[in-house]
């Protein structure tokens, strides 16, 4: 997928084969291993569309651990749930971010934040008050993932009114670049569906 992309989603930073990172942009909050790590990050937190399954919210008989003791979020839900370990485990929803950063976003819904704090050095991410707000060029890819995880996945409550709001927005704001379609394309191929809101934007630009 990324053999020849090795850049992170959301600051552009660079990784190698080890997975071990180089900042250009992104000022690390603490000098730890995980700043400088890549890991796969959900677009669409497993937190958000994982509350609409009856076993991460409550557990199920299943979840069981072996001193007897009963468990439930998100373990449970992988446990029990087919639907759940294909939303978890979709391509289209997961980008290469720093571990770091990754860790800072966490379960976090994106949204427009007042100021301009700047707490990553000159990436334009800020994180406050339980909130996101990503850099605007990857806004519109934010929003695509969010519209194709809403329509491939109905009823999961992926998308809030507001947020489908805010959404629209940043797709119009942030079109479809060729690394946006090429990744889109490659992971149809592996996966077998594409996004089609990707996939459709793409097309009307000629990428």
């Amino acid at each position: 997928m990324y053999g020849d992309h090795h850049t992170t989603f959301y600051c552009g930073s660079t990784f190698d084969r080890q997975k071990q990172l180089e900042h250009t942009r992104y000022s690390p909050v603490k000098e730890s291993k995980r700043a400088y790590r890549v890991e796969w990050e959900h677009v669409v937190p497993a937190h958000a569309f994982g509350q609409s399954f009856r076993a991460w919210r409550e557990g199920d008989a299943a979840c069981v651990d072996s001193h007897g003791k009963a468990f439930k979020g998100r373990r449970c839900a992988e446990k029990t749930s087919t639907l759940f370990r294909f939303m978890q485990a979709d391509m289209h929803n997961l980008v290469p971010a720093i571990g770091e950063l990754n860790g800072l976003r966490s379960n976090y819904s994106f949204a427009m934040l007042p100021g301009e704090e700047r707490r990553f050095g000159a990436c334009d991410m800020e994180i406050a008050a339980r909130k996101a707000e990503p850099p605007p060029e990857v806004r519109g890819d934010i929003a695509r993932s969010y519209f194709y995880m809403d329509a491939a996945y109905p009823g999961r409550g992926v998308i809030s009114g507001k947020n489908r709001t805010l959404f629209e927005v940043w797709d119009r704001a942030d079109p479809v670049d060729a690394w946006e379609c090429e990744r889109q394309r490659r992971v149809a191929r592996l996966q077998g569906n594409g996004n089609p809101f990707v996939y459709q934007a793409c097309q009307e630009r000629g990428l």
